[in-house]
């Protein structure tokens, strides 16, 4: 496994620009594949797509649910659409169509939204999608993902292109540190292994990813043995990998969405039928959003290295 331990907190990019580079080259490789624009591709990353494969793009400007019937119906011609939106867009506003048109008859459109979770930060409450994930899990037939970086977008991005079915892909609008290689390799539905431990596990994705690494570093040195997993895909979970962590007695979760019905809450779910542990959820404390800069709105929330940290402390001490 390549991660770039030492340039975490230096290099920094947001996972939007992953999928805004890696679309052109899927693209070019592929002429099948589309990208279906809601008017804002600048802040998508889909400019560049569009100015060097204009045949494989269409605008059809703010029209989300419009948007997802157009994708739809690409997808019945043997077509791959990329729905380019907002996350909030992306996800609630076009929810109808989205279960009706495109998951119900199980159809190959993938959804792929930047400005997910906090990361919209100073646009407000109206615009950062806490609850999005939550929702399109529940939807039979769909796949939901969050990379934690940039060359991991770039690889789920070319697996969803492959996946057949339905993919919610979720990016990042502020910048995140560099996590892997990009020699590094993804698997939908499979977790990384960070690290490996017998104290305590947690379970990060997105953007959180970096900070429970940095806080699994910090257990280290004082001595607790930590097992740390990057849960990119929140749909399908992977089980398998929930109960390698039972075995530690103590997880912790973490990310950039409600802690009611995300990773959380998947994860939750699957330690209460097979039992053996106990959770403790780190995430948006289902509340909506403020306008303030991104990293006061995770510190409001109790998403911060710190209360990772704190968090493993009470656990390790049997307290609440």
């Amino acid at each position: 496994m390549s991660i770039q331990q030492s340039n975490v907190a230096e290099k920094k990019i947001a996972t939007r620009e992953g999928f805004g580079h890696e679309i052109v080259e899927l693209g070019k490789k592929n002429k099948d594949i589309y990208v279906v624009d809601i008017d804002i591709g600048k802040s998508c990353k889909t400019t560049e797509f569009a100015k060097q494969l204009p045949n494989q793009h269409i605008n059809v400007g703010i029209a989300e649910q419009n948007a997802a019937g157009l994708a739809a119906g690409l997808a019945t011609t043997g077509k791959i659409p990329f729905i380019s939106t907002y996350a909030v867009f992306g996800s609630l506003r076009m929810l109808e169509q989205i279960r009706q048109e495109v998951c119900y008859p199980h159809l190959n459109v993938k959804i792929a939204c930047s400005h997910g979770g906090l990361t919209p930060a100073n646009d407000g409450g109206s615009h950062q999608a806490i609850e999005d994930m939550g929702v399109l899990r529940t939807i039979p037939n769909m796949t939901v993902i969050m990379a934690a970086d940039y060359a991991s977008t770039r690889k789920l991005v070319a697996k969803a292109a492959e996946h057949y079915g339905p993919v919610y892909l979720r990016f990042t609008r502020d910048t995140v540190p560099v996590i892997y290689g990009e020699d590094e390799e993804f698997e939908i539905g499979k977790a990384k292994k960070l690290k490996d431990g017998k104290d305590i596990a947690i379970i990060a994705n997105g953007d959180t990813v970096h900070l429970a690494l940095k806080a699994s570093q910090l257990l280290e040195n004082e001595g607790v043995s930590v097992k740390l997993l990057d849960f990119h895909t929140i749909k399908p979970l992977d089980r398998e990998a929930v109960m390698d962590c039972l075995s530690t007695g103590r997880i912790i979760t973490v990310e950039d969405h409600n802690i009611l019905n995300g990773l959380g809450s998947a994860v939750s779910e699957v330690v209460a039928e097979e039992g053996g542990a106990v959770v403790r959820r780190i995430g948006v404390q289902d509340r909506f959003g403020e306008s303030a800069p991104y990293e006061k709105l995770m510190e409001m929330n109790g998403i911060t290295i710190e209360n990772i940290v704190a968090t493993a402390h009470s656990l390790l001490k049997g307290t609440r």
